[in-house]
């Protein structure tokens, strides 16, 4: 298939880009390297060194004879330009990662609430207007998140995208599918559920073919992929606005600093290392609705676990002391989390679930690059209210922080 990946220069992106091109796919890299520039504005760089995204295209090219395009494109300003290359290119399958995907940076001030909106909105409607205009039959694989459904406990699994209800009417009672209930926790996450909404219009008035993927906290760095050369590793988060939590835990091992625990760590998170995350986005792919069909919609994630019992495993692992800090969220204390996730078992992935040894290796990721570590970033800082932000005062090892930008 010929395939755009937009956004194949970020953290889920880059190895989904590799894994494609890899199982013979032409891919095309459509992104605005805005995640880059973010790395700027904040500060802070990845702790694996990253290659401009031609020099990496250029060492897999050189290492494998694949080769991978890339087009410099901003999705949210530039329609007009998008039409022109999908009409020109005529792509097979479009999977869109294109959106600003920190809930934590999505909160910092009005301003980064103003830009993720108009980002992720903007990019997504630009995508779905402009695959209409052009007539192109393409799949639409688009990332989204299982935080659309807030972390509440609700009592039973959440369903893959729809809820069957019934609903009192003259003639009595009558059953209904609805998309299942949003509750997003940060505006990226309100973002998210937006998308959703465009996502069933589209389907519906004009038959584009849509999978939408409500995926759980990536962990891990490495694929099969980009453990193949240095120069091809991928992105690395660990500040406090775009590292996951148990990555974070992992560098915070790694640099002897203390595993930081927001509120009780009662909080459930459904989790999915990175590997699978890419083979979920290829199972997808093989299983593309027909025209006409609902948005098919699949919960990407392969275990669920409480914050706290992933820090407790992580310190025993590694000998590190867990801190309970204030939690710069605006969230429950505690909650259950269960997620059904069938499709994809049945589509043949195999999870990969929490082993010592892809821990370990993550740790040792970490300690190799430990020096480029600026451990003024790790503290979660980005508070959803101003009530919260006045409680973020000190770092675990007693450190001012209110001085930290």
């Amino acid at each position: 298939m010929k395939i755009a990946v937009l956004g194949g220069d970020g953290f889920v992106g880059w190895p989904t880009t590799l894994h494609l091109s890899d199982a013979g796919h032409e891919v095309h890299i459509i992104d605005n390297l805005s995640r880059r520039w973010i790395d700027t504005e904040l500060g802070v760089q990845s702790l694996t060194p990253m290659d401009s995204i031609q020099e990496r295209c250029r060492i897999w090219h050189e290492l494998t004879g694949k080769r991978i395009h890339f087009h410099l494109l901003d999705l949210a300003k530039e329609h007009e330009r998008l039409k022109s290359w999908l009409a020109e290119h005529r792509p097979d399958a479009v999977i869109h990662f294109a959106e600003q995907r920190a809930a934590p940076y999505s909160m910092k001030t009005d301003r980064h609430k103003t830009y993720t909106v108009d980002n992720n909105i903007s990019a997504t409607h630009n995508l779905l207007a402009a695959l209409v205009e052009t007539g192109i039959d393409a799949h639409l694989v688009h990332l989204g998140t299982m935080g659309v459904y807030g972390y509440s406990s609700v009592g039973a699994p959440i369903p893959e995208g729809y809820l069957d209800i019934e609903i009192d009417t003259p003639e009595g009672k009558k059953e209904q599918e609805i998309l299942y209930p949003t509750r997003p926790g940060s505006v990226y996450h309100m973002t998210k559920s937006l998308d959703q909404i465009m996502f069933q219009f589209y389907a519906q008035n004009d038959g584009l073919r849509i999978t939408d993927l409500h995926q759980g906290i990536v962990w891990g760095t490495h694929t099969e992929q980009t453990r193949r050369h240095e120069q091809l590793i991928n992105r690395f988060d660990y500040d406090g606005d775009y590292g996951t939590v148990l990555n974070r835990f992992l560098i915070q091992a790694a640099i002897d600093y203390p595993l930081t625990v927001h509120g009780t760590g009662g909080q459930t998170r459904a989790f999915i290392h990175i590997q699978d995350s890419v083979r979920c986005i290829e199972l997808a792919l093989g299983d593309a609705p027909k025209r006409g069909d609902r948005v098919r919609i699949f919960n990407q994630m392969t275990e669920t676990h409480r914050v706290r019992d992933l820090a407790e495993l992580i310190g025993r692992l590694t000998g590190s002391r867990v801190a309970y800090v204030p939690n710069p969220r605006k969230e429950a204390a505690e909650n259950d989390l269960v997620v059904r996730n069938e499709q994809f078992l049945a589509l043949g992935l195999e999870p990969t679930t929490l082993e010592e040894g892809l821990l370990e290796e993550v740790v040792e990721v970490a300690k190799r690059y430990a020096h480029r570590i600026d451990r003024s970033r790790v503290p979660a800082l980005s508070a959803w209210t101003r009530d919260i932000a006045q409680t973020l005062d000190r770092d675990p090892e007693g450190k001012s922080i209110r001085s930290i930008s």
